[in-house]
């Protein structure tokens, strides 16, 4: 009985106390309402975020050997990977080399050829621009769905300081918005 009696006096002090912001909304009009509607307003608020998404075609390729005419032209063109971007925002692509030189493997390999011989363009057979340590912006855009980037390669070739070794180089593709 005591602690029946308790409950009902805490109950009582606590709905006599609570402030008015804290109950709940309701329709209650203080007479009837002649065209029996009630209408009560809520609100509801939500944050955006910039939603970044960068999709490569492949993320690890293996070129072709050079020949001969390889060689003798100085470099050999291949096709890169499709960079896909999907974003709610603007957007930068940009596009650099992990480190200033390959990674050589085996007797002999060049150990010091540049990140500069891995050449990228966005244009098949022209425009092409050495790889650095440092981003370069490749193309920007506004809020996309999706905006597929091509990317074609060109390796240079020296005869006299491409030597025979496995080479391999880390391109590092970034999406970052303004």
């Amino acid at each position: 009985m005591k602690r029946s009696c308790a409950a009902a006096v805490l109950l009582a002090a606590l709905s006599v106390g609570a402030p008015r912001g804290a109950r709940a909304q309701t329709c209650a009009p203080a007479a009837p309402i002649p065209t029996g509607s009630c209408s009560v307003n809520t609100s509801a608020s939500i944050t955006i975020p910039k939603v970044l998404q960068l999709t490569l075609s492949t993320i690890s390729q293996t070129l072709a050997a050079p020949a001969e005419a390889d060689f003798d032209a100085g470099h050999k063109d291949a096709a890169g990977p499709i960079a896909t971007v999907r974003t709610n925002a603007a957007w930068n692509l940009q596009i650099k080399a992990a480190a200033a030189t390959w990674t050589a493997a085996g007797v002999g390999a060049r150990a010091n050829k540049p990140a500069a011989d891995l050449e990228w363009s966005n244009v098949s057979g022209s425009g092409y621009a050495g790889l650095t340590t440092s981003g370069t912006t490749v193309t920007s855009g506004t809020a996309t769905a999706a905006t597929n980037t091509s990317f074609f390669y060109r390796v240079l070739y020296g005869w006299t300081v491409d030597t025979p070794g496995t080479y391999s180089l880390v391109v590092v593709f970034t999406l970052t918005t303004p």
